[in-house]
């Protein structure tokens, strides 16, 4: 499989930021867990991190182009309201999940409201990191 997985705004401050929440693991150690996973599993992952709604938009339809059997997504807080990222999502025939670290569900309001997870397959929430993982599973089992 070809698997893309794209982080939004402020993942790469993942260690840095509101450990209480996200924890003290940092980027390059996402980066290397999910290397991991594919090298274990033989498959291709690219990874992608941008805080610019644009620029994940415009990776979410070079994938289409690039032969990706599946994306797995955290787009932090576009999550809430980024319409065009949903659109962009909706608009490839590539399987989709949705990955939060924290537990969306008993944060903040405005936090248990996806405007992007209708538009995939499945999401995976309060797992840390290792949501990135069951969601290369799932994509893998689809």
């Amino acid at each position: 499989m070809k698997i893309l997985v794209i982080n939004g705004p402020n993942l790469n401050f993942l260690g840095i930021r509101e450990k209480k929440i996200y924890g003290t693991q940092d980027y390059q150690y996402l980066l290397d867990l999910i290397d991991k996973k594919a090298k274990e599993t033989g498959d291709e992952i690219q990874t992608f991190q941008s805080n610019h709604e644009g620029a994940i938009i415009d990776r979410i339809q070079e994938a289409y182009f690039d032969g990706s059997t599946g994306i797995v997504i955290n787009p932090g807080a576009y999550t809430h309201y980024s319409y065009a990222i949903r659109d962009a999502l909706a608009s490839v025939d590539i399987p989709k999940v949705e990955v939060h670290i924290s537990d969306i569900t008993r944060r903040e309001e405005f936090r248990k409201i996806s405007v992007t997870a209708p538009v995939c397959n499945k999401q995976i929430y309060g797992q840390g990191l290792d949501g990135y993982l069951q969601a290369i599973d799932f994509l893998r089992e689809i």
